[in-house]
């Protein structure tokens, strides 16, 4: 969840969505856009059963959906065959996961794609506050995953308050994150060195790492600035 203004966006939203949001006590009415980055199940299997809650929660406000243009036929069927009288409407908007492009701004923000190269379509997005006549320092927040090791994600990214990078394996699994298109905890903190950002929280780690300090250690040999993201934790941007 990416709070700016007391406005709520969500990216990704993987099976148990429903459950972490009750135990981190967001409203579930004050969420208006959800922005998928991939169709790999861990990314988007609790959007139909969070879409439902929210019906039959009495709903009324629009929900924006934004993803590949891939889901919309597959959502729509869903909609149709568990919510056909559903209280509010759900607008999808289709992204084009090879291009930079601003998907979302109001006066507050805006929103761009971060083109990445995983197994299938997949972008990031990033987060860019607006001036006001109050603001002195203007936040921004990327989000990158999944994505093997782009030498070039920096300049997409440059100067941004704080990264999220997916940090799928640690530097002995080298091999595996060059096979299936994901990065290991080193690479991350080269991007957010190379990019210039504040501070650098990683995740998306394997279950085959008991205890995740291995990757936190192995970045911050790159980039002090680095923290691991758990469940429910909050990040000052």
């Amino acid at each position: 969840m990416v709070e700016v203004r007391g406005k709520l966006f969500m990216i990704d939203c993987g099976e148990g969505s429903q459950m972490q949001l009750r135990r981190s006590r967001i409203r579930f009415t004050k969420i208006g856009h959800v922005f998928i980055s991939h169709l790999h199940g861990d990314h988007c299997f609790g959007l139909m059963g969070m879409i439902s809650t929210f019906g039959m929660l009495g709903r009324i406000a629009k929900l924006h959906i934004y993803a590949t243009a891939e889901l919309e036929p597959m959502l729509q069927s869903q909609l149709d065959m568990f919510c056909p009288h559903l209280s509010y409407e759900v607008v999808f908007h289709p992204i084009d996961t090879t291009q930079e492009q601003v998907i979302y701004e109001d006066r507050s923000l805006s929103v761009t794609t971060i083109p990445l190269q995983h197994r299938i379509p997949c972008c990031g997005f990033l987060f860019r506050e607006k001036p006001t006549r109050r603001s002195t320092t203007l936040r921004s927040y990327a989000y990158c995953s999944d994505t093997r090791y782009m030498a070039d994600l920096h300049q997409r990214i440059e100067g941004v308050s704080t990264l999220y990078h997916e940090s799928t394996y640690a530097d002995d699994n080298q091999a595996m994150a060059e096979k299936y298109n994901h990065s290991t905890a080193r690479e991350a903190a080269q991007v957010a060195r190379d990019a210039h950002v504040r501070q650098l929280i990683l995740g998306h780690y394997s279950s085959r790492y008991e205890d995740e300090n291995v990757l936190l250690n192995e970045a911050k040999e790159v980039f002090e600035n680095t923290y691991l993201a758990q469940e429910n934790a909050v990040f000052d941007v």
